[in-house]
């Protein structure tokens, strides 16, 4: 029987929210309260750090009760959905205590960051019966809708290669270093983080799965590379020299998110881009090859004027190819041209505008498939635990391949369990 709560006649799912960083607060909780109130109320708010938590629940506009232990969330509160939103390296053992109590999961990519860890989830969700879904936005971009469509449609004919080339500019791919992310036992590295994001574009845009990876991966630009050494920009002498000077008390959002939280556990948003201990490359490249036989040209780098990608499909019978840009110091289009060029024949260009909201309008539709039950799905956009898997799985094998300095077969990663799955 569903404890969903009552409103008007209508149900809402109770919902934990484990996690109150940037994330967690915005998109998974202010947004979808201020949109989804009909399907989503809160009965929890759990982080480590309670002043934290205290902060975005005020944000947020709900008077769940606050918690600091996942497992005393689980008995008190008794959620159904469990949104998972803490450090990456943390989800695993979260995702698997929901699950056990009989709760279904939204967890924050990537799922996990190691083998082991993807193993243990997918174990736990074949065990119960209860699911996990992975918050794969890009998927929901109108854009990247289309090219779905265009492949489904075998509009170039048979894919034979792909080249895609993700540019993260000097705000956003810096933000990675200042924050936990920039420590490969945290975050996987962005081979990880960043790039399970696009592994999954890969793999659904396919429909296949990566066989073996080829990877490189330096540090070029921050942790020693820097030309000054400090713990936080707020505490800087270099402050007016550095180029990557964030003054933090700009963005009362952060600073309320943040700034007074540190006092509790130590944890600075605003951490030096130039720290000796950042121990992730910032400039990566990666060959893939799928079981399918396609075969993928990757990269990603992340100190670029501008922030987007670049992507190309390649077939037997033409290639779609666009420059997409999220962010830059020229004029672009409020819309996306995707190119489709038939061998032997005409450019068609098809303009795809811009939708409201997050990543032009993909954060929305994804909500929707979450907490609007009956929501149609033809493209497949929703994502489960089996597809965080095989993203995070590249990843993984990206940072083995680098580490190793030989190509990587995911087979040998030993991250999927022993049992089929569904």
């Amino acid at each position: 029987m569903t404890q969903a709560l009552k409103n008007g006649g209508a149900e809402r799912l109770r919902v934990a929210l484990v996690g109150t960083g940037h994330r967690g607060t915005g998109m998974w909780g202010k947004e979808l309260l201020a949109g989804w109130r009909d399907r989503a109320e809160f009965v929890a708010i759990c982080d480590l750090n309670e002043v934290r938590a205290a902060h975005a629940r005020n944000a947020i506009g709900t008077n769940a009760p606050i918690y600091t232990d996942v497992d005393a969330m689980l008995a008190a509160a008794k959620p159904e959905i469990v949104i998972v939103c803490s450090r990456d390296d943390t989800h695993d053992e979260i995702i698997v205590k929901a699950l056990e109590a009989g709760c279904r999961v939204i967890t924050e990519k990537p799922m996990t960051t190691t083998p082991e860890k993807c193993r243990r989830i997918l174990e736990a969700e074949i065990r119960t019966g209860n699911t996990v879904d992975v918050t794969f936005n890009y998927r929901f971009a109108p854009t990247a809708a289309r090219i779905k469509q265009l492949l489904l449609a075998e509009a170039i004919g048979t894919v034979t290669s792909v080249d895609f080339h993700w540019y993260l500019d000097t705000q956003h791919g810096a933000d990675y270093f200042r924050r936990w992310h920039a420590m490969e036992k945290n975050s996987g590295s962005l081979f990880v983080h960043k790039s399970t994001h696009h592994f999954d574009l890969l793999n659904w845009y396919l429909e296949s799965t990566a066989r073996e990876v080829s990877a490189f991966g330096t540090q070029r630009n921050y942790g020693r590379n820097g030309p000054f050494r400090g713990e936080r920009c707020q505490t800087c002498s270099h402050a007016r020299d550095c180029d990557f000077y964030l003054d933090m008390s700009k963005d009362e959002w952060l600073t309320m998110l943040y700034e007074e939280p540190s006092k509790e556990d130590g944890y600075f948003r605003d951490g030096c881009v130039y720290r000796e201990d950042i121990d992730i490359p910032d400039t990566m490249t990666a060959m893939l090859r799928y079981e399918n036989d396609v075969i993928v040209s990757y990269s990603l780098n992340t100190f670029m004027p501008v922030e987007g990608y670049h992507l190309a499909f390649n077939g037997t019978k033409g290639r779609i190819e666009i420059r997409q840009y999220e962010r830059q110091a020229f004029d672009a289009p409020d819309y996306d041209e995707i190119l489709l060029m038939h061998n032997f024949g005409k450019v068609e260009r098809i303009r795809v505008p811009h939708a409201g909201g997050g990543h032009f309008g993909g954060d929305d539709r994804l909500r929707d498939m979450l907490f609007r039950e009956g929501t149609a799905d033809p493209l497949g956009q929703r994502a489960g635990a089996l597809a965080g898997a095989m993203s995070m799985l590249c990843g993984a094998a990206a940072v083995a391949s680098m580490k190793a300095g030989r190509p990587v077969k995911l087979a040998e990663l030993g991250g999927l369990p022993k049992v089929e799955l569904a």
